[in-house]
């Protein structure tokens, strides 16, 4: 049985359609690389596994049973747009992740100093170290970014949805960030589901590469048909395709 299944969904905004008939099993601890171009519902397909967002149709389960509309452990999500706490020094902000994965949200006494130590370490990592004692506003974005990364990772959740998380940051940065990511992807055996624009990115980092995209077209109404899954790639066996999806591309001409 796959960790997260997702069967014939569909997903509308009033009228318009964003995605349909989207079909896809996962393995627990598989990494899932999302591309395709813009506006095919690739973010709007993480907001569906967040549980943010339920479908118009279908369904989708995770490790069984629908996911819970409230926030949980199991589910972590970093955005393209960094979401830390201002009111937080950047070391806590690491330390509340932590935080959260106990029964009352809290750490305190010696728990709570292990804690803070651990988060020098990951922030030493993510190459914010000398950063502990400050406030995220004094951060670069591409540091927030990171730091929000840092965080997301810390929380070590079950499923972990990244919406191009890697955009804001510079060429070496991102190849640091990449290698921690992989890092405690094995260590945690955590899910992964990556929306990025960077084919090459998304290759090297997933085990499998799915493509949104739209096979059916109505040049009088663009708007009329969503996106569905087109091409499942092996990322892992030089981009055989895992799960190719053969659908004949409907194009109305006007009358």
């Amino acid at each position: 049985m796959a960790f997260v299944d997702v069967e014939n969904i569909f997903q509308s905004y009033g009228p318009r359609p964003i995605i349909e008939r989207v079909n896809l099993a996962v393995a627990e601890g598989e990494f899932i690389s999302i591309v395709g171009a813009s506006g095919c519902g690739k973010s709007t397909f993480l907001r569906l596994l967040l549980a943010e967002e339920r479908p118009t149709r279908g369904t989708i389960r995770i490790d069984g049973a629908e996911p819970a509309l409230e926030p949980g452990r199991e589910r972590g999500i970093v955005f393209q747009r960094y979401s830390v706490f201002p009111h937080m020094t950047v070391r806590d902000n690491i330390v509340a992740a932590e935080a959260f994965q106990t029964r009352w949200g809290f750490l305190g006494g010696a728990g709570r100093r292990a804690a803070r130590d651990r988060a020098q370490e990951t922030l030493d990592r993510i190459g914010l170290g000398h950063m502990g004692a400050a406030y995220p506003a004094a951060l670069s974005g591409g540091m927030q970014q990171r730091l929000a990364i840092g965080q997301a990772l810390t929380a070590r959740p079950r499923v972990l949805l990244l919406d191009e998380p890697f955009g804001a940051l510079d060429p070496g940065t991102r190849i640091a960030m990449h290698d921690f990511l992989m890092e405690l992807q094995r260590e945690t055996r955590m899910t992964v589901f990556m929306v990025t624009h960077d084919l090459e990115e998304g290759f090297k980092l997933g085990d499998r590469v799915i493509v949104f995209d739209k096979p059916r077209w109505d040049p009088t109404d663009p708007n009329a048909y969503g996106a569905t899954i087109t091409y499942d790639f092996d990322a892992r066996n030089g981009g055989i395709p895992f799960q190719t999806i053969q659908e004949d591309t409907h194009v109305l001409q006007p009358v």
